[in-house]
């Protein structure tokens, strides 16, 4: 996709590399410092790891006939996915280049397997949507294409979004699965059509909702596609203008979001015969047409970007998880002490009682005052084990279902980015804390806390001047990079800075 020759190539290939190289080392951090922590207390179910580790991924929603397929099948160069103004296809369709296939110009598709390979096959990240179910499962399904513009990046087809389907009709979470592909995107483009510029239930819940929930705003993409079937440029702007008005009510913006504006050359040609529409305005579009498609070619630029984000946020994530659960240890510990000091005592006034009723009801004549010591002490011992055994085990879980019932008093959450990430994890904490009945090794909790903070505070940190490192390479350090040795080791300094220093 881009010319590597002469110095122009050194530099391409030496940044190629330290994008690889520290991508490597970010995908290592995790694995190691994130996922066990993350797996130990069911905050993920698979590791971490695996939603980041493959290739950058574009998601493509849009309502019913708005032209997705046929705008997928144009970047493509060929007719990959079927079309039609009914809804086609109601799977979610994961297209990725075949590099296998070699001196091939003719664009076709080359491989198809089903869900249950990509579920299943380690090398795609998408383990984690096994929980969806058999059905989900039956409309999910992966397309090998040896289209170039698949060399850097993958699409993920959606099913249309419509008004009245239910998750009974789909047998399955669609939002949810919505969401979890959206959470591993580089890239969300939901696509509007001229036809229908507003929007049905499923595509409101899901601007509205989902996405503003699972992925960030600046990853999402509005596109106004089969604009070459509005009837004049007037139309154009009244749809755009419909479009526009529609979207800041769903997403609660002041301002208008971006929308692009693009449409199939292939359709357009084959329908032009077939009306009296003016398209002389297409020509001045063109702009949007390939700003959509470098739009689509940054989604690479922006992995490391999001990857860096991805360790950001999960390392906040499960540091507050466990800031949580040290809370919680420390404030049953103190508990537990104070309420085993009250036994004890109790113990202690109750044995003595008994040696003073002894003495002075003279039940057993003669006794000593070791014997009566001894009698005093034998029901101080039973009263405590009565208060540990019984009363202080019966305060304790009381005391553990009320923080249960109120969690958000076991962290501070004295701003929004505290209380954003405390809505993320609250129910995990719920989960962990009924699971083990908040019998856990406080030291353990806080060993692991510490690492995990590290990570956030300076990991997250030194990614950050990597990636600023890496977007402002001098061109006299990549002069150097003829030098195979010079390359090498500049290349291991740069990209060893993040992992050495949190271990």
């Amino acid at each position: 996709m881009f010319p590597v020759n002469g110095e122009l190539g050194e530099k391409f290939m030496y940044r190629e590399n330290y994008i690889n190289a520290l991508r490597a080392e970010l995908l290592d951090m995790v694995a190691d410092h994130l996922t066990p922590v993350a797996l130990r207390y069911g905050y993920s179910e698979v590791p971490l790891e695996t939603n980041i580790k493959w290739r950058p991924q574009v998601l493509v929603l849009g309502n019913y006939s708005s032209g997705k397929s046929t705008l997928i099948n144009e970047f493509l160069g060929a007719y990959i996915q079927p079309t039609g103004q009914a809804p086609t296809d109601d799977s979610f369709t994961v297209i990725t280049y075949d590099d296998s296939v070699r001196d091939d110009r003719t664009v076709r598709i080359t491989e198809e397997r089903d869900g249950k390979f990509l579920l299943n096959d380690p090398e795609y990240p998408f383990e984690s949507l096994k929980k969806h179910g058999q059905r989900f499962t039956s409309h999910f399904r992966l397309k090998k294409v040896n289209s170039p513009f698949l060399k850097s990046v993958a699409i993920i087809d959606t099913p249309g979004m419509l008004d009245s389907i239910t998750e009974r009709d789909r047998g399955y979470n669609y939002q949810e699965v919505i969401g979890d592909l959206a959470q591993i995107a580089d890239l969300v483009l939901v696509v509007f059509d001229a036809h229908k510029a507003g929007t049905v239930r499923e595509a409101y819940i899901s601007i509205r909702e989902t996405l503003p929930a699972r992925t960030f705003e600046d990853r999402v993409l509005f596109v106004l596609n089969r604009i070459d079937e509005c009837t004049s440029l007037n139309d154009l702007l009244r749809v755009y203008g419909t479009l526009c008005w529609n979207l800041s009510q769903i997403t609660g913006r002041k301002d208008i979001p971006m929308i692009r504006l693009t449409y199939s050359r292939h359709a357009a040609a084959s329908s032009a015969g077939e009306s009296k529409r003016d398209t002389s305005y297409l020509h001045h579009l063109e702009n949007q047409r390939e700003e959509l498609k470098q739009a689509i070619f940054q989604a690479p630029r922006h992995r490391l970007d999001h990857l860096a984000t991805f360790v950001e946020t999960h390392g906040e994530r499960l540091s507050h998880f466990l800031e949580a659960l040290v809370s919680y240890r420390k404030g049953i510990r103190t508990f537990r002490l104070k309420h085993a000091l009250t036994g004890f005592f109790i113990s202690v006034l109750c044995g003595g009682a008994a040696a003073f009723g002894l003495m002075m009801t003279n039940v057993v004549p003669g006794m000593d005052p070791r014997m009566l010591s001894g009698a005093g002490g034998v029901v101080g011992l039973a009263v405590l084990f009565f208060w540990v055994t019984f009363v202080l085990k019966s305060f304790t879980s009381k005391y553990h279902r009320s923080r249960i019932d109120d969690l958000d008093t076991l962290t501070p959450l004295d701003n929004q980015t505290r209380r954003d990430s405390w809505e993320a994890i609250r129910t995990f904490v719920s989960i962990y804390l009924k699971r083990t009945a908040g019998r856990f090794s406080l030291r353990e909790v806080k060993r692991e806390y510490a690492a995990v903070r590290r990570v956030y505070d300076r990991g997250a940190r030194e990614i950050r001047e990597a990636l600023n490192e890496l977007a402002t390479i001098a061109d006299d350090k990549l002069a150097d990079m003829h030098d195979p040795n010079t390359a090498e080791a500049s290349l291991k300094e740069s990209t060893d800075k993040p992992l050495q220093r949190v271990k």
